[in-house]
């Protein structure tokens, strides 16, 4: 946890980085750290470096685990001093810890933010892929299941669907009505009679039902194939969406929130509570730490989808609103029957 792979940051080491992927200083998960023994450890490596102020970038387990650690401190730092591991005047010095979060994910699945860091490059390689897939589906008028990152959030299938003109979407925070098999495949079967030559379905890989049993890819393909017979294929596209130079957008929001993380740090009291830097619309905003973590993991394991995808800030619930909307406002389609008569 730290030690001698600590190095201090100059503007040489941080410069021309804003165009990496990937996590630059190759920091990683620490079981060790999960435990007290690890955090105790942990404690005099930041003590003996003369650290007492923490970024830390990461998800709800993350952070949940620097705002642990930053109530243990003022323990931590009493029996290193008791055991002789820190000086007396270390003690003193360092015996309180600042923490600010920024919050690093794919799945923009953090309550409190609008956007997170990540969410955006990833959506970038989801479309990619998808305007590659989509020529060759319309070539031979297949039928693509398409499966995104997201075990506990559905932004990236939300707006995978809104920019993709996918048929259906499938997410944990809004699971289908229980007669949803058939609506998906009357409005397939549909589409196809009025023209359409291919369907996109994009599905969260963490899809629940409204009783919060899974619903996989493989499910909805034999679904398609076995009532209406159409060439289906499933695409995960993996951790390809992880990769790749981040966005234009990810860079500025980079290193705004990470100005506004140094300003905290900068402001702070030893009597501060920890933050987690969030956007709000435009701006940078500074919210309380231990009201972001396990908010919409506790509205999920209650099945109180509607304060999930309030929780997941306005975007989300916009986008969602949006995809319901335009899903409803289509031209009417008529059945091949209904063609017919009409003519």
């Amino acid at each position: 946890v730290g030690g001698n792979l600590i190095r201090q940051a100059t503007w040489a080491s941080v410069s021309g980085i804003l165009d990496d992927g990937g996590t630059i200083i190759g920091s990683a998960r620490c079981l060790e750290f999960r435990e007290r023994p690890g955090r105790l450890r942990a404690a005099k490596n930041l003590i003996d470096h003369e650290i007492n102020n923490i970024v830390c970038i990461g998800g709800d387990g993350s952070l949940t685990g620097a705002n642990l650690f930053r109530k243990e401190w003022e323990g931590l730092v009493k029996e290193l001093s008791e055991k002789g591991e820190i000086t007396k005047e270390n003690a003193e010095k360092f015996n309180y810890l600042n923490i600010v979060g920024l919050v690093g994910s794919i799945d923009n699945d953090f309550c409190g933010t609008d956007m997170t860091i990540g969410a955006d490059s990833a959506l970038h390689r989801i479309m990619e892929a998808i305007d590659c897939i989509t020529t060759t589906a319309s070539s031979h008028q297949r039928c693509f299941v398409m499966e995104v990152m997201g075990r506990h959030c559905g932004y990236l299938a939300l707006v995978t669907a809104l920019g993709s003109d996918a048929d259906w979407v499938f997410m944990p925070e809004s699971p289908p009505e229980p007669d949803w098999e058939d609506k998906l495949c009357e409005k397939l079967k549909i589409t196809r009679e009025n023209g359409q030559r291919l369907n996109i379905i994009v599905i969260a890989e963490g899809a629940i039902d409204k009783e919060g049993n899974p619903i996989t890819s493989e499910y909805i393909k034999d679904l398609i194939t076995k009532r209406l017979h159409y060439d289906t294929r499933i695409t995960i596209l993996g951790h390809v969406q992880r990769g790749g130079t981040p966005s234009g957008f990810d860079r500025i929001l980079g290193t705004r929130m990470g100005t506004e993380a140094v300003l905290a740090l900068m402001e702070a009291t030893p009597t501060s509570q920890p933050v987690v830097i969030a956007l709000s619309g435009n701006q940078t905003v500074r919210v309380p730490l231990m009201l972001c973590t396990l908010a919409v993991a506790q509205a999920m394991k209650e099945k109180n989808f509607i304060l999930a995808q309030e929780l997941r800030g306005r975007s989300f619930k916009r986008n969602l609103e949006t995809y319901i909307y335009l899903s409803k406002l289509r031209p009417k389609l008529f059945s091949s029957k209904e063609v017919s008569s009409n003519d």
